[in-house]
């Protein structure tokens, strides 16, 4: 791979290039290449690590564009008997345009937050982890879990929680068929119950020591809303974070979606124990849910990365954009340009995910590191022009990427998809939603 300048994450090679073989980064450097088999010359483009998407809920692009103006419990409350709707047939088209929209938009790596399973419903878990395999996209999918009904107090109506030992046997399974350890793997399992909201404590404990038996991540939605930060003093007398300690989810293996309503001490502890965030501001304004305080979480030296969110609360999956959005957000919460600068945006957008993820080798181009880059045009009409071409990418986001290479293999070409055809893809949403919807 060569290109006008290779952005490694931490060094800008001008007319660099990034050496490639069996899927892992071999070399990096700049003038004459060394021999290769394949040369992918964008001497027009900027080659970044390829982005991380840290939360995703990619079933959710069946059910774009509801609730346009509600708050989350509102717009949960609404969307929930929709959701119960939905099978593997489902689960699969929406996930093939999720992660269609992933890849052109320069993500090579994503995590994919499960948790609604309609009692009868099987293959959805199954339905995911085939669609990464077909479009080439590195994959963590989550098998999260919802058990607290509207009957025992919690959040979502009855007929889309499950039996807490099912789920356990069920995540069981799931990661002994798929979670690969090894280094450059292309899917790890995650286990991750929804919210304090929707299971019960003993389902965090239990999963908890699951994980941690398996040697897997965990992860869940938290300090999203003030709503949630109620219910949680209401119910259990604890603030989230508090919850959180009391349930044993903090530590290296744990990264949260969200962590908007954190006090000054809730920062510092995040960044003492290594609990990681992914920030999703996109869906957070959508919302209204608030600003996540990124600048102090990176300050404190926490591990913070980016997520598109579902697309029901954000409506695209674009991690450029997120960047971007991460960027101004930053600098309005704190009313200072000097909040978050744009190569540590990037730097949410790549090494600060794989961390989240539990990933050493991946978010940097680097010598011995998996072969994940994006590419990005700078002589088009958004960008040309602009003489930091890496702040360039930032203030003015690429609609879509135009080469992204996963594992050593190109998957977009000329900003044109290359595993599945984009306009079947389009279509087949477009079919679903339309039947989802009744």
């Amino acid at each position: 791979m060569k290109a006008g300048l290779v952005y490694t994450g931490t060094r800008e090679i001008e007319n660099g290039w990034v050496h490639v073989r069996h899927g892992e980064i071999i070399e990096v450097g700049s003038g004459p290449p060394p021999h290769a088999g394949e040369v992918v010359d964008e001497p027009n483009c900027v080659a970044m690590p390829g982005l991380v998407n840290a939360h995703d809920h990619m079933y959710q692009w069946a059910t774009r564009g509801y609730v346009a103006d509600g708050t989350l419990f509102e717009w949960l409350r609404a969307l929930y008997p929709v959701w119960a709707r939905i099978d593997a047939d489902t689960v699969r088209v929406a996930a093939r345009a999720a992660m269609a929209r992933l890849l052109l938009s320069g993500c090579t790596l994503s995590t994919d937050h499960h948790y609604v399973f309609p009692h009868g419903r099987q293959g959805i878990f199954e339905a995911l982890v085939d669609a990464a395999r077909e479009l080439g996209l590195r994959f963590h999918p989550c098998r999260g879990s919802m058990s607290l009904g509207e009957s025992k107090g919690g959040l979502p109506p009855d007929s889309v929680v499950e039996d807490e030992d099912a789920i356990l046997a069920h995540t069981e399974a799931m990661i002994d068929r798929y979670h690969d350890s090894k280094g450059g793997s292309m899917c790890r399992v995650v286990v991750a119950p929804c919210s304090p909201f929707s299971v019960t404590p003993q389902l965090m404990r239990d999963s908890a020591d699951l994980a941690r038996r398996h040697h897997v991540r965990l992860h869940t939605h938290l300090a999203e809303t003030l709503d949630e930060e109620r219910f949680c003093l209401e119910k259990f007398g604890r603030r989230p974070v508090e919850l959180m300690e009391d349930l044993g989810w903090v530590g290296e293996d744990v990264w949260y979606a969200h962590g908007i309503h954190l006090s000054d001490a809730e920062v510092d502890r995040i960044a003492e124990v290594k609990t990681g965030i992914a920030h999703c501001p996109s869906s957070n304004m959508r919302l209204g849910a608030g600003a996540c305080r990124v600048e102090d979480l990176v300050r404190a030296g926490a591990r913070v990365g980016l997520g598109v969110d579902g697309a029901a609360s954000n409506e695209d999956a674009n991690l450029a954009m997120e960047a971007h959005q991460a960027l101004l957000l930053a600098r309005v919460r704190s009313a200072s340009p000097r909040a978050l600068d744009a190569r540590t945006a990037w730097r949410l957008a790549t090494r600060g995910g794989a961390e989240c993820l539990g990933r050493d080798d991946c978010g940097t181009l680097e010598p011995g590191k998996c072969a994940d880059i994006a590419c990005f045009r700078v002589d088009d009409l958004a960008h040309a022009g602009i003489e930091d071409l890496v702040a360039g990418l930032a203030l003015a986001p690429p609609a879509r990427a135009q080469t992204v290479v996963v594992d050593g293999r190109v998957v977009v070409r000329g900003g044109r998809l290359l595993t599945a055809d984009e306009d079947e893809v389009a279509r087949d949403i477009a079919a679903t939603s339309r039947r989802l919807a009744g």
